[in-house]
């Protein structure tokens, strides 16, 4: 048997290199932070993804504390998704006809202002509902000229074949985020107070604000025309998807996902009827984690994936596989059996992210690239919502597993539908 080591009893280094690249296919692929300047951008979605989290805790606990009420908190969301969507929309404009850098720098320092207002009126005790959702609404409006510009400007950084492996790295971390975040915020308001969660985001942004400072200018490519980002150009964005199938099919993938497949809505009825016998608070927590715990573990391992080249293949599979776990889940009546098929849901939506990601960013000319990421932004937020309504509607009306299991075969159903009919997404590859 080969043990690795040379008969005078020194390890062979050959064979430990050959063992590390072993380990290393299957790891992240950590390729893309070998440049400086998409490190610096990935260190400040690192910080962006905690702080973040820590205000997400803290505007709905806060206004749950003024008002008493759910009702409040929700319309507190829903104030801050139109702002979003609208400045989506017209940052991927914006990004498309200015240096993207120099539009980073402005709206991170928005988004650091608007978490020390944040802090002022908690430290203040204004306790005002109104103050609370005016400064989310302004919030996510830099948010959504953030983060078009922040996920068009990879492509400029990193080589075409290094684009899953960067995406997958950001996607892990934004995940990781989610879960580390408020787990944090929880730990952190009985020991320092709520006002002082937003003190520290306001603070972490301003790590974010120097490396985004010290990234290369990205100003259009040159022959770009000048244009206004107005109206037209937004237009022109939508256009431009609509004679481009694999970009279509690509946004498409993920509404079937999310507007069919994503149950959030039913996980507290689940958890207080369903597996009520586990502990209520306990089914709860685990099936909010389980697919954030899931799409970190698949950025952790991958380096199994990452280097495919059939991008078009690897989102058809990744979305098929949501929804069966989504339907195993649904069909579920262990608590550990749906949290490991919530996990494999999570492990799927991972994939899903990170190829659809790649496809925007190669698929899409650098002029279009922003406007892309804008519509992008759009969906990734609005899809959960609309499924929310779905499932809630569905669940009331058939029974929360039923809706379900319902949703993730529809998901099924829908994309291999999808891939049968549109061949062009079947065929992309880089």
């Amino acid at each position: 048997m080969d043990t690795g080591e040379s008969t005078t009893g020194e390890r062979d280094p050959e064979a430990g290199t050959s063992r590390r690249r072993g380990w290393r296919r299957w790891a992240m692929d950590t390729r893309p932070l070998r440049r400086p300047a998409y490190r610096r951008l990935w260190v400040s979605t690192i910080v962006t993804a905690v702080g973040s989290q820590l205000t997400a805790v803290a505007v709905p606990k806060q206004i749950y504390d003024i008002t008493g009420s759910s009702a409040w908190v929700g319309a507190a969301s829903m104030a801050g998704l139109v702002p979003l969507i609208v400045f989506a929309l017209w940052g991927g404009a914006i990004a498309d006809t200015m240096d993207r850098r120099k539009l980073l720098l402005i709206t991170n320092s928005g988004i650091a202002v608007t978490s020390l207002l944040f802090w002022l009126q908690a430290f203040a005790g204004l306790e005002s509902v109104a103050a609370l959702m005016v400064l989310l609404a302004l919030q996510q409006a830099f948010w959504g000229l953030n983060a078009p510009a922040r996920n068009a400007s990879i492509a400029r950084l990193v080589p075409e074949d290094e684009l899953p492996a960067a995406s997958a790295l950001g996607s892990t971390v934004m995940q990781t985020g989610q879960v580390a975040g408020p787990l944090l915020a929880g730990a952190l308001i009985p020991v320092v107070g709520l006002p002082e969660l937003y003190l520290i985001d306001a603070l972490a942004l301003c790590v974010t604000v120097w490396a985004v400072y010290r990234l290369p200018s990205l100003p259009p490519l040159a022959g770009t025309a000048i244009r206004r980002a107005g109206l037209k150009e937004i237009a022109a964005g939508f256009r431009y998807i609509s004679g481009h199938t694999v970009l279509l099919l690509s946004f498409l993938a993920d509404i079937v996902a999310m507007v069919l497949g994503m149950p959030r809505a039913l996980f507290p009825q689940l958890a207080a009827q369903t597996y009520a016998p586990y502990g209520e608070g306990l089914a709860l927590g685990l099936l909010f984690a389980a697919i954030p715990i899931g799409a970190v573990l698949g950025g952790l391992f991958s380096g199994t994936f990452s280097r495919a080249r059939r991008h078009g293949w690897m989102v058809i599979g990744a979305v098929v596989v949501w929804g069966v776990a989504i339907t195993g889940f649904g069909l579920s009546g262990s608590l550990w059996v749906a949290v490991a098929f919530l996990v494999v849901a999570g492990v799927a939506d991972m994939v899903s992210m990170v190829f659809r990601g790649a496809i925007l960013l190669s698929a899409a000319t650098d002029e279009m690239r922003g406007r892309m990421q804008g519509v992008f932004t759009v969906v990734v937020a609005g899809g959960p919502r609309l499924a929310d309504v779905l499932h809630g509607t569905a669940g009331s009306a058939f029974g929360p597993r039923t809706a379900v299991a319902g949703g993730g075969l529809l998901v099924v159903l829908v994309m291999l539908a999808l891939a049968a009919a549109v061949p062009a997404l079947r065929r992309y590859r880089v």
